[in-house]
């Protein structure tokens, strides 16, 4: 490949195994750090994927880098599933994703609170993460408002904050999710008062 003065060659395709590994270690930090109890070590993350060292740090040089790829890639399947939220209508659509963002919510709130020790509030994780999720739910808001199944007096934020409330709750999800339902219902309720 002859390349032009002052271009750089571009980078070479990621092989296969090193994709592969790098999904490991995404998905043995998602497991390890689902228990909020747990205080994960990066070596723990190493014995969870079954990598070396050397391979988790040519992935992620920092547990900060790699707790923003495991938001990120917790964003991302919250956003996918806006796409494919089933139900016979669009309250219901919109419920289920709900609930997924809400399972996203409790899930991942110490990931959260362990980046803020990091990076603050203002950091593009945290802001272009809501935004996205924002754009990905909107449509699915919208439907149910337009369908009249939703009250058309909240907006999707408000939704979305009233969730992460609720998961905030002390008590864990067997407590929570009686909670959860009652205001899903209520955004139904409103329409019919």
């Amino acid at each position: 490949m002859q390349m032009t003065p002052g271009t750089a060659e571009p980078p070479p395709a990621r092989r296969t195994d090193a994709k592969r590994n790098r999904v490991r270690i995404l998905q043995a930090a998602r497991a390890a750090f689902a228990d909020p109890d747990a205080d994960v070590s990066m070596a723990e993350i190493v014995r969870r994927s079954g990598v070396g060292s050397a391979t988790l740090y040519r992935n992620f040089a920092s547990r900060r880098e790699l707790l923003e790829a495991v938001m990120a890639d917790e964003v991302d399947a919250v956003c996918a599933a806006a796409s494919t939220a089933g139900g016979d209508s669009a309250g219901i659509r919109l419920a289920a994703w709900l609930d997924r963002f809400y399972q996203f919510a409790t899930s991942k709130r110490h990931i959260a609170v362990e980046l803020l020790e990091h990076v603050d509030r203002t950091s593009p994780i945290f802001g272009a993460s809501r935004d996205r999720v924002i754009a990905a739910g909107a449509p699915l808001l919208s439907a149910a408002q337009d369908a009249h199944e939703i009250t058309a007096d909240l907006s999707l934020d408000q939704i979305l904050d009233m969730i992460v409330a609720i998961a905030k709750i002390p008590g864990g999800t067997d407590y929570q999710q009686p909670i959860l339902r009652t205001a899903l219902a209520g955004l139904k309720q409103a329409t019919t008062n």
